[in-house]
């Protein structure tokens, strides 16, 4: 019992030190669009990152490995968004040699352009508020 005591207690500890922690550190406004169709979210943060992780590794598995992400969970949030779309946002290649790869077309460019943009304006658009509300927080 006094085991269980004494680990909650740490726990205490660590949350209060966690908040502290937390409280010292300037406030981070993120946006989080989503772009939805039907239930598929064909469009959003994770789909963005994976592209872009795509265009700097130019594979989905060094992509994957780049955002902690199991290979078949980038695969399948890449099939998800090429089936959303009219023309896809990447082109596979086969594997050979050199174990082929995955490159952005220009959809997939445009798509990681548009959506960072929007992100970009919508902060901006947004300033005002953004400001007062992190003016409420704790400093």
């Amino acid at each position: 019992m006094a085991t269980t005591h004494k680990t909650t207690a740490s726990a205490k500890e660590t949350d209060a030190t966690d908040a502290r922690d937390a409280a010292s550190q300037p406030a981070q406004v993120r946006f989080r669009m989503r772009v939805t169709k039907g239930e598929t979210i064909a469009i959003g943060p994770g789909k963005i990152s994976l592209l872009e992780a795509v265009r700097k590794h130019g594979s989905i598995s060094a992509a994957a490995r780049s955002l902690d992400m199991s290979y078949r969970r980038a695969w399948l949030l890449i099939d998800e968004l090429n089936r959303s779309l009219e023309s896809p946002a990447t082109i596979s290649e086969q594997g050979g040699q050199s174990g082929g790869g995955c490159v952005l077309t220009p959809v997939g460019e445009s798509i990681i352009r548009l959506y960072r943009e929007v992100e970009a304006q919508a902060q901006a658009a947004c300033a005002a508020q953004i400001e007062s509300l992190t003016k409420l927080l704790r400093h």
